[in-house]
């Protein structure tokens, strides 16, 4: 399966829970295949305050060791699961490295504002 990372051309802002979480215009895009894009978002532009690291982890072939993290909202409610990053990516994504992914389903994503 064919994997790329390229920059993600525009801003990008992540925001669940009543919490802003991310805010970059420095998102990379990753294509695997023909699944659809995920933006991978730095570390430094994430408000990781708001995060909370969870126990749940998985196996990518093409990138490695997944680890995950849930949200709390402004209530202290956890967003399970919500977010997951390849701390030790394999040779070829090494790029996405200190990023974070969001699942679309579970914040709101706005590019381009």
């Amino acid at each position: 399966m064919s994997l790329t990372v390229s920059p993600h051309a525009g801003p990008v802002k992540v925001s669940a829970g009543g919490v802003d979480i991310v805010n970059t215009t420095r998102a990379l895009e990753l294509i695997e295949g023909s699944l659809p894009p995920v933006l991978y978002v730095p570390r430094e532009d994430t408000d990781m305050s708001a995060l909370v690291r969870s126990d749940y982890t998985s196996f990518c072939m093409a990138k490695g060791d997944a680890n995950y993290f849930h949200i709390r909202g402004t209530d202290g409610s956890l967003i399970e699961d919500a977010v997951w990053s390849y701390e030790t990516p394999i040779a070829g994504v090494t790029s996405i490295k200190e990023h974070l992914a969001f699942y679309p389903h579970k914040v709101d994503i706005v590019l381009g504002a």
